[in-house]
């Protein structure tokens, strides 16, 4: 058994006996990681706190149910927790506006240009996902972070699939559009 694996175990077995250092280690352990991943949903600090705090909080009441599947199974359940609650979060504050678009509106992806992140900073490339409008930057994260299909998204959503295509397309563009922006100016230093 590899070691990460091995401590990931033991934590779990820790957490499960209701050792609060191990909750506090594990905290401490997975935080950051899950900042950046709920940073992606959502632009404001406060919230994102909030978010965290209530995620790990129902991470640690439902650590029972949690069936450990190898290394990076438990940092992916955690993961998947933060990121419903961040949804759930911008569902219950309205803040997620992503309108069902007709079929008529929907971009020609062939013609999309997808924006290149080469040699840009990964801070400066979250930076520019969390600027986006939040129904452009959920869909982008869902698709791109999280491979999930439009079909997935709109379900999740509760939107057409072609609303989830077009907030992708536009989110792209934004990108693609920022990601210039950026290189001109770097060139100009």
């Amino acid at each position: 058994m590899v070691r990460k694996e091995k401590e990931e175990q033991d934590i779990l077995q820790q957490i499960l006996r209701g050792n609060t250092v191990a909750m506090k280690e594990f905290y401490n352990t997975y935080s950051g990681y899950l900042t950046t991943v709920c940073s992606r949903y959502i632009s404001n600090r406060e919230d994102v706190k909030d978010v965290l705090q209530e995620s790990f909080i129902k991470a640690f009441k439902a650590v029972k149910q949690f069936e450990y599947k190898g290394e990076g199974s438990l940092k992916a359940w955690t993961t998947r927790i933060v990121i419903n609650e961040a949804l759930k979060h911008l569902k219950k504050n309205q803040k997620l506006k992503v309108t069902n678009m007709p079929d008529r509106d929907l971009p020609d992806m062939a013609d999309e240009q997808e924006p290149d992140f080469e040699e840009i900073p990964t801070s400066v490339i979250l930076e520019m996902i969390r600027t986006l409008p939040t129904g452009y930057r959920t869909v982008f994260n869902l698709y791109v972070f999280e491979q999930k299909s439009h079909k997935e998204i709109a379900s999740i959503l509760g939107i057409a699939e072609n609303s989830s295509a077009s907030q992708l397309h536009r989110a792209k563009s934004i990108l693609v559009k920022e990601i210039e922006l950026y290189r001109t100016k770097k060139m100009v230093l």
